[in-house]
């Protein structure tokens, strides 16, 4: 059974940095592509940033310069190293990946619970 588990979650000032970790365990053959999402109170969830198997990155426009997707692949592990915070990034944030739990498996998209990250003077 797969899990992803979320940490690094916080209380955080305006200006200061978080940095979000998500390990995947369990029978896992194959990680694709891991992401981190967020949802703010009475708001859909979003796509924040992605990073590939081989480590290209994307990030939601809001985020680039300030925030930084990386990964470990040996760990199956994915990192979301957040500098600068803004009020507006409060949210519960959501690790996601693609993975295949054996050889013969498909590809399945996992979830985690969520950590929440609030950003307040």
């Amino acid at each position: 059974q797969v899990q992803l588990l979320e940490s690094g979650g916080g209380l955080v000032q305006p200006g200061g940095s978080l940095r979000l970790s998500c390990a995947a365990s369990g029978s896992i053959f194959s990680i694709g592509y891991m992401r981190w999402y967020r949802q703010a109170p009475g708001k859909q969830r979003d796509l924040v940033a992605a990073v590939s198997s081989g480590g290209s990155t994307n990030y939601v426009e809001s985020v680039k310069g300030r925030f930084t997707i990386s990964r470990d692949n040996a760990k199956n592990t994915v990192y979301l190293q957040m500098n600068s915070l803004k009020l507006e990034d409060t949210a519960d944030y959501y690790c996601n990946a693609d993975l295949r739990a054996s050889r013969e498996s498909r590809l399945e998209n996992y979830w985690g619970q969520g950590t929440q990250v609030t950003v307040s003077s």
